[in-house]
Order: C-alpha cells, then sequence, then structure tokens
C-alpha cells in the first residue's frame, strides 16, 4: 500500500468539507481537517512516549505522535503494522488481519497522552467504554496506520473523544472512547 500523506487521508471521503464537524457517527468524514499537516513528522517515537502512558512491550501499540494542535484538542498518532507482529500468525493465517480491540486500544493510547498533556504530566489513565464503535476497512503487514484523536469533553479525571484510524485513503474504525485517571502516577 503506498506511504498515507496528508492529501490521501482528505481525500478518502467525499463530504471532505464537513470534516471540522464529523463525529465518530459520520461513516464518510474524517474528524477533522488534514490540510497543512506534515504526516512525516514524529514529535514523539515510542520511547518517548513511555514518558507520558505508561503502556509497555507488545502493549504499547502507539509507535509515534505525529501532530497536535495547538490547543491540544487534536491529535495524530501513528502506528506501522509489522508482520512479525505476535497476531499475525493466527489472526487470519490466510490475510493477517490487525484485531479490531488492537485498532481502538492504539486509539485509546493516543487519547490517554492527550488527556495527560492536558494535565501537564503523566497519569495513569484507563479507557471506561467504547461507543458506536464500526470496523470499515482491512488493516494488515506493511499498512501505515494513523489514528486520529478529537476531543470531546476533557475534566480533571476524566475524557471523552472521538476518535479514528485509517490506512491510505480509507478509514479502518472509529468510535467514541471514554477514560478516566486512577489514583496515583506511573513512572
Amino acid at each position: 500500500m503506498p506511504e498515507a500523506t496528508a492529501e490521501t487521508l482528505a481525500n478518502s471521503t467525499s463530504t471532505r468539507g464537513d470534516a471540522g464537524r464529523g463525529d465518530a457517527s459520520d461513516r464518510n468524514t474524517l474528524l477533522f481537517d488534514l490540510d497543512g499537516i506534515d504526516l512525516s513528522r514524529r514529535l514523539l517515537d515510542r520511547e518517548q512516549l513511555q514518558a507520558w502512558i505508561p503502556h509497555r512491550g507488545v502493549m504499547q501499540l502507539l509507535d509515534s505522535v505525529t501532530w497536535i494542535s495547538d490547543d491540544k484538542s487534536r491529535g495524530i498518532g501513528h502506528r506501522t503494522i509489522r508482520s512479525d507482529e505476535f497476531w499475525v500468525e493466527g489472526h487470519f493465517p490466510e490475510r493477517a488481519a490487525f484485531p479490531g480491540v488492537l485498532m481502538v486500544e492504539t486509539a485509546a493510547q493516543l487519547a490517554a497522552y492527550m488527556f495527560n498533556l492536558r494535565l501537564g504530566g503523566p497519569s495513569l489513565p484507563a479507557f471506561l467504554r467504547i461507543e458506536n464503535c464500526s470496523f470499515r476497512n482491512h488493516v494488515g503487514p506493511g499498512d501505515e496506520f494513523y489514528v486520529l484523536c478529537r476531543d470531546v469533553k476533557v475534566g480533571k479525571r476524566r475524557f471523552v473523544s472521538d476518535v479514528q484510524g485509517i490506512v491510505g485513503d480509507s478509514i479502518a474504525f472509529q468510535a467514541r472512547l471514554s477514560g478516566m485517571t486512577l489514583e496515583g502516577r506511573h513512572s
């Protein structure tokens, strides 16, 4: 699959003009306009993310943060889907498919990073609810998987975010996630 660019992702919808108003229930609309965003840029890599989110080893699904809006209400994360990942052999041998639950978890890790960024430091966020989730397109080894996250509501301990996963010119999944910080901070 060709390298994703902001242009190919932005052109993935027929309703591009509504991109700023989309939510997780809009099937053909990106959560926000990607014009002017350099998807090849990496603000944080895997190692730097460990200062902000508690996930480690095979459960650290987010490879990098690509972009965060100035007001920290929107962000883009990235994951390269590799052929040596633990799920490839068994989920589905004829055509390996990145499990939907891992797509959602990748987006939840971006939402957790963004929540912690707004808090000004790391906390131990956990996600509580997945709403209006739909899976629409295949994601597999060799794909560059981007997750978009847009805050819906953010408080001192809780957050609600709309998220989407995108590969090439296709929306792979979308959902609304809710989470909260647990007591204490991780180190």
